[in-house]
């Protein structure tokens, strides 16, 4: 049977995150709903990454079986037809059924936008993050670095992560600013339940001055999630970016480029 594939954009903040649940308040079965009436027949999803509820999306990919023939204009153009503001198709094209949105990739990319001011942000409400307090963003840079490349994350794991193991390898932590804006982007194989979320908080202690920049090897080298900070609020945690194999020839994988077109 051919396969689709599906290039999303949503925002999370009205959703009860990604995966299917039996009140039917997520993306997957809001799309499914849609695919559903577009395809006259129920069709099944699968993601590249399943984000918590109050979690967005920039670039989320999906993956379908479909005898359906449509263009890819008319798969974009049918299904935003149906499917509410908040969600969004970017694009629709054919793979071969090699191609599978969460085993194929071969990263996913994070990015979180903290509005760090004195006041709360009102026009970002449920879309940025909020950090009023003073930060020390070298020493929030130096703790990043402690946190590059291949290890346990278990000291950032949700207790309810279901991962077979916790091992994963972060490839890029970088952290920009733009105004009052802190822009920390995040690249790696997989990540684990929680992790951005939970090394969020555990940046935001050392940039607050409570904790030094040893703490995060420490944190890292403990393995236990106990001895982290809180986990951090998901407004403003996007699912950026998703990295296959060239041989898919899947272009537009990038969604930072809309995310973050407003500080450009």
């Amino acid at each position: 049977m051919p396969r689709i594939a599906l290039g999303l954009a949503y925002d999370g903040a009205v959703w009860q995150g990604w995966q299917t649940q039996p009140h039917g308040a997520t993306v997957q079965d809001t799309l499914e709903s849609a695919l559903a009436q577009f395809l006259a027949t129920p069709a099944a999803t699968v993601c590249a990454g399943r984000t918590d509820a109050g979690v967005h999306a920039a670039m989320q990919v999906v993956h379908l079986d479909t005898d359906a023939v449509r263009r890819p204009e008319s798969w974009v153009r049918g299904l935003n037809a149906l499917l509410p503001a908040s969600i969004a198709v970017r694009w629709a094209k054919p793979v071969p059924d090699t191609f599978h949105a969460r085993f194929s990739a071969l990263s996913r990319t994070y990015t979180y936008l903290l509005w760090h001011d004195r006041v709360r942000p009102a026009l970002w409400a449920g879309r940025a993050g909020w950090c009023f307090q003073p930060l020390d963003v070298d020493a929030m840079r130096a703790a990043a670095a402690c946190l590059l490349g291949e290890h346990d994350f278990s000291s950032f794991r949700s207790s309810q992560c279901q991962a077979r193991h916790p091992v994963r390898a972060l490839h890029q932590l970088d952290i920009a600013t733009q105004g009052r804006f802190l822009i920390v982007t995040l690249r790696a194989n997989a990540f684990l339940h929680h992790m951005v979320r939970n090394i969020m908080g555990a940046l935001l202690q050392v940039g607050q001055g409570r904790r030094p920049v040893a703490w995060m090897s420490e944190l890292l080298a403990a393995r236990d999630r106990t001895k982290g900070a809180p986990t951090f609020m998901p407004d403003g945690l996007y699912l950026s970016a998703i990295e296959y194999p060239a041989v898919f020839e899947l272009d537009d994988l990038d969604g930072r480029q809309h995310l973050l077109a407003p500080f450009n």
